[in-house]
């Protein structure tokens, strides 16, 4: 277990968007306030804590938001401005350890066993990190300090918002299987409704399973879940993360109901790719057309093919191909186009490094 003997943190920003909006503009402060589109087809992408009281949450149709809370405050997203808060907090990261692995805009990991400031506690670099963000930007932030990095995203949500959780070493295993299962990080609603069939509820059931019974009902994750609810999980911080997927998508103001329309759409979602793929200096094989109708069912397709392609052609020749594969239903809200199976893949990553110390969390 040398690879468990870690200091780590994951830092979580408090309803990143939102609060960035709030801060902007101080009218909106204290109120129910939704980053996303008020249209009758607009989805949140973020909720203030004002509004998550109400029930609102990010992913969630505009409409069933808005009837939720009839007060919700609907604010354009500015992600230029996201990203520039972004940086800021970042910086604050690297002066204390150059292994920090950025999850989105608002979280990230970061391996604090060796830092820059000799701090001999990862709880008090936390709190530092955290009052160093709330200077400079003026927003709150919530973190969990464990010993890998499963186990301090989920200390991570404990405290929040403004507050943070340490896990030491001696109290994983317990803390771990006192957890509900829907607290584990990677146990969506559908798998955890499936543990609970198996009777299933907490860490300590878990635990009971041999790995044979879990690889058996829960396929290649079963080892995964044996390993973790053990205190297990040796994915180091990587600070360049190799990317396994790139793509854009568009819901529309109007339902689409013809080929014409979808093509055209495709041809500006495909343009927009091979601007990413060209910043990112990547191509891939595998294209994947995201159909979402106004029923909100969703139908995925995908090509794989033998040479790597980049360029905006290359993809809609096989978005093409994808789009006639099989007829469609009309009535069309969402369309996104996704390459993965990156060149990207060929690289080897890094070795994790073996360390054991004494640690003071």
């Amino acid at each position: 277990m040398l690879l468990e003997n870690r200091k780590i943190i994951h830092v979580d920003m408090d309803a990143f968007y939102a609060s960035v909006e709030q801060l902007d503009a101080p009218e909106l402060k204290g109120k129910p306030i939704a980053v996303g589109g008020s249209s009758q087809r607009g989805v949140v992408a973020a909720a203030s804590y004002e509004a998550r009281t109400y029930g609102v949450r990010s992913a969630m149709p505009s409409v069933t938001a808005k009837r939720l809370c009839p007060d919700l405050i609907f604010v354009k997203a500015r992600f230029d401005r996201y990203r520039e808060v972004s940086h800021q907090i970042r910086e604050i990261f690297l002066d204390y350890t150059d292994l920090v692995e950025p999850l989105s805009l608002d979280e990230a990991y970061l391996d604090v066993t060796d830092n820059k400031l000799n701090y001999p506690s990862a709880t008090i670099i936390a709190y530092d990190i955290r009052r160093r963000i709330y200077e400079t930007t003026g927003l709150t932030a919530s973190a969990g300090i464990s010993i890998n990095k499963f186990i301090a995203k989920v200390a991570s949500d404990y405290n929040k918002p403004n507050g943070q959780k340490t896990i030491v070493p001696e109290e994983v295993l317990e803390f771990l299987e006192q957890l509900e299962i829907r607290k584990f990080h990677g146990i969506g609603k559908v798998t955890a409704e499936k543990m609970y069939q198996h009777g299933i509820f907490t860490g300590a059931d878990l635990k009971t399973k041999p790995v044979e019974y879990l690889a058996e009902h829960f396929g290649k994750s079963g080892v995964y879940y044996f390993n973790i609810v053990r205190g297990i999980h040796n994915s180091a911080v990587k600070p360049d993360r190799i990317r396994k997927s790139l793509g854009a998508e568009r819901t529309f103001s109007d339902n689409l109901s013809s080929e014409i329309f979808m093509m055209e759409r495709l041809d500006q979602i495909a343009t927009e790719i091979e601007k990413r793929l060209s910043k990112n200096d990547v191509a891939g094989k595998t294209v994947t057309l995201k159909i979402k109708y106004s029923d909100f069912k969703m139908q995925t397709r995908s090509k794989t093919v033998s040479n790597y392609v980049s360029k905006k052609q290359e993809i809609l020749e096989i978005a093409t191909e994808l789009v006639r594969q099989e007829s469609f239903r009309e009535s069309v809200r969402l369309l996104g186009l996704s390459l993965s199976n990156l060149n990207t893949d060929d690289k080897e990553e890094e070795e994790p490094v073996e360390v054991q110390l004494e640690f003071k969390f």
